[in-house]
């Protein structure tokens, strides 16, 4: 069953309170790597410094309220929380009209092709994606038919529900920017359907099969409060500039 909300700010101040007690704590670890590449009372200096920046800039402006115009980054709760519905009445509101537009912006400014509500801070049922032509012809004629690429325009679903067409899975390498800088090998089903509303309270569906399913599929697992890593193999999971490290 889905969780419904009225408001985007009822459903905000919800996530808040059942989470204001689970922020994460920031530990440096002795064998923390960067001391292989500074003095550690460098390192300690810029750490005050940008600590120090950040807090006078939250005493003039304020902090920061989502939606944000930023990816939360994996040990922030409401990427573990499950997302709640959205009315359909409330859908042309312009709260959560403000939701979707800073959805699309956020997206296209990380040029991702898939991104949900809760990476920018809001646990509703929300989700975009879009792979643009441009993006297609840059990748290899190889990549394209072993991934199954296809352009895909931008899409936006509002409560959406998941249907598998196709139960065979296929294994890829798959990022998020929620976990920026690692990759893994994440089993998903060949082919979906997805149905809700649309930006506009529309009913929509769409079947997809190869790299749009598996966008899908990763995207509806947001809105479940599940990563990438939950279903990896962990003996896949890099950090994709790992062999910078080296040189």
């Amino acid at each position: 069953m889905f969780r419904h909300c009225r408001t985007f700010s009822h459903c905000v101040l919800k996530s808040q309170t059942n989470y204001v007690l689970s922020k994460p704590v920031r530990i440096l670890l002795p064998w923390s790597p960067f001391t292989c590449t500074a003095y550690p009372h460098t390192h300690s200096t810029n750490i005050k410094m940008r600590s120090y920046l950040q807090y006078m800039k939250r005493k003039v402006k304020g902090a920061p309220a989502p939606p944000y115009n930023h990816v939360c980054q994996v040990g922030d709760p409401v990427l573990r929380s499950r997302a709640a519905a959205v009315e359909p009445g409330a859908i042309q509101d312009p709260e959560v009209q403000k939701v979707i537009k800073t959805l699309v912006k956020v997206m296209r400014k990380l040029e991702c092709i898939g991104l949900s509500a809760p990476q920018i801070g809001v646990p509703l049922q929300i989700l975009a994606l879009e792979y643009p032509k441009k993006m297609l012809e840059d990748s290899s004629i190889a990549s394209i038919e072993a991934r199954g690429l296809v352009a895909v325009p931008l899409m936006i679903f509002v409560n959406p529900q998941l249907r598998v067409l196709d139960g065979r899975t296929v294994i890829f390498q798959e990022a998020c920017e929620s976990i920026c800088g690692f990759s893994a090998s994440v089993p998903r089903y060949v082919s979906v359907e997805v149905s809700g509303l649309n930006e506009k309270a529309e009913p929509v569906s769409w079947q997809a099969s190869g790299w749009p399913a598996r966008i899908l599929q990763h995207e509806m697992d947001h809105l479940n409060g599940v990563l990438y890593i939950d279903r990896m193999n962990s003996k896949t999971f890099i950090n994709v500039k790992w062999e910078e490290f080296n040189e």
